[in-house]
């Protein structure tokens, strides 16, 4: 068949983009033809694309331009499918690897002041987003719809007429084989040291949930441990703060944005991901393929890998010392040899060529 992948920006390289190239991979290894519709085209790319820079300054205006332009693609490609990955009003097959921003507004809400939770109906960009959302959602073309998570599946369902029968859940994959062998060495690169070792990942850090787990950790009192911070974020200055008020100025490192990651799974012992909302955080899956206990909030859609053999899942994200009792399962569970391979098998059936091969299937 001829298919159409549309996908805005093919350069970055973040979970939807890496999702993005592996899926039109294995969309061409089964022989069809397969056209990228971007707004960028790598040079190294062996597989074809159009691609068309964007003129707009304006986020809005990016991706009302990004959504034209691939109608009068698709007018000329005339493809048997075509394949959303991003934010566009018509598409055959969508993965809302996005979530759904009604949602996401929803949720930012409990940590947004006043003003800004007024601003979102007047925000040009959250309405652009929300008008695109609901056509793609309810529009009668649309055949499947895959969500990364139960969580996004059921708020699809509350929040548009979307016919349940399209809506096919595909947790996210991970590089399961290929992260063996920094699985197979953490011993050997472990740097020595009695404390416990908390890990959080994530750019934004307000909406990813740094402040409640500061506040939480504060709560520990006289605990071992450290927390490493990995991410970027234009207000850090005022997470370093926080941690100086609340005591954990020497427990607390932040170290910026990092393409070192597996250097951090092989040195700690806990990934904690509280976010306010995410359809799937990938380090959930990165973190427990490398061995690590992993601690979740349930506004983020990977905690439905969590079980109580290799996880821990916050009650309620807004009172700190439910927080706080969720770090304490897992400070009992440190990174052993036993535990961590335990760890890693429970998301053996998450690899990848597994999770490509469903959504593969037109």
């Amino acid at each position: 068949m001829k298919i159409a992948i549309l996908k805005s920006g093919l350069s970055r390289t973040g979970g939807l983009e890496k999702y993005t190239w592996r899926l039109a991979r294995a969309l061409q290894q089964k022989n069809h033809a397969v056209t990228l519709v971007s707004t960028d085209s790598p040079p190294e790319s062996e597989l074809s694309i159009v691609a068309q820079p964007l003129k707009s300054i304006l986020s809005f205006r990016k991706v009302q331009e990004y959504d034209a332009y691939c109608s009068e693609v698709l007018d000329t490609l005339q493809p048997d499918v075509i394949f959303g990955m991003d934010r566009n009003r018509f598409q055959t097959h969508l993965r809302a690897g996005n979530g759904v921003h009604a949602a996401y507004l929803q949720h930012r809400a409990l940590s947004d002041s006043l003003f800004k939770r007024m601003s979102y109906r007047f925000n040009p960009l959250h309405q652009t987003i929300l008008r695109l959302e609901k056509e793609s959602f309810e529009h009668p073309g649309l055949q499947k719809l895959y969500t990364n998570s139960q969580m996004v599946k059921q708020e699809i369902l509350s929040l548009y007429k979307t016919d349940p029968q399209k809506i096919h859940v595909v947790h996210n994959g991970v590089e399961w084989h290929e992260m063996q062998p920094a699985f197979d060495a953490w011993e050997e690169k472990r740097e020595t040291t009695f404390a416990y070792r908390f890990l959080f990942i994530g750019h934004n850090y307000q909406r990813k949930g740094l402040k409640p787990l500061l506040q939480a950790l504060a709560l520990l009192g006289n605990r071992d441990f450290t927390l490493t911070v990995i991410g970027k974020d234009r207000n850090i200055d005022t997470f370093k703060s926080l941690a100086r008020q609340l005591g954990l100025e020497n427990k607390v490192s932040f170290l910026g944005s990092r393409t070192d990651i597996s250097h951090f799974y092989q040195q700690s012992d806990c990934l904690v991901i509280p976010s306010f909302y995410d359809p799937f955080a990938n380090v959930t899956l990165e973190a427990l393929a490398m061995g690590l206990y992993v601690v979740s909030s349930k506004t983020n859609g990977g905690h439905e890998i969590l079980t109580s053999e290799n996880g821990a899942v916050i009650e309620d994200l807004t009172d700190p010392s439910s927080v706080a009792a969720a770090l304490e399962l897992a400070l009992k569970r440190p990174k052993m040899r036993e535990s961590a391979q335990k760890i890693r098998d429970s998301v053996k059936h998450l690899d990848f060529a597994q999770q490509l091969s469903v959504l593969t299937q037109l």
